[in-house]
């Protein structure tokens, strides 16, 4: 049952962000979207920031269908991200862009470790 549900939830979910990205279901291959969820922590406080620096080195990535910050609720240092990707060869690629690397470089001070992370299809 939570399988059927996950599955409906990540189909639905994928179609309105493709949809927003401005990409045709046609010139996305379900079975190679790259899709990831993580928990980061930042140090106490600079939550806010880090979030800017994600924000600011996530623009213009090839084949990225949604990049989005959350704000944990129960943790106020804490953020989940969600990443959605044509396929994971774009993922990858996106890592050594130069806003990207610039964003991880200023962001590595302010961040407090890692929590959990998943890989998840549809």
């Amino acid at each position: 049952m939570i399988l059927q549900r996950r599955t409906f939830i990540g189909s639905a979910a994928a179609t309105l962000l493709l949809t927003r990205k401005g990409f045709a279901m046609e010139e996305i291959d379900p079975n190679q979207v790259y899709a990831i969820i993580g928990q980061m922590l930042s140090a106490p406080g600079k939550r806010d920031e880090l979030i800017g620096y994600l924000s600011e080195g996530s623009a213009q990535m090839p084949g990225n269908l949604a990049y989005d910050v959350w704000r944990d609720k129960a943790d106020e240092n804490s953020i989940w991200i969600t990443e959605v990707w044509k396929d994971e060869a774009s993922h990858k690629a996106s890592l050594g862009l130069p806003q990207v690397q610039e964003a991880i470089r200023k962001a590595r001070p302010i961040i407090a470790g890692f929590g959990a992370r998943a890989e998840v299809e549809r």
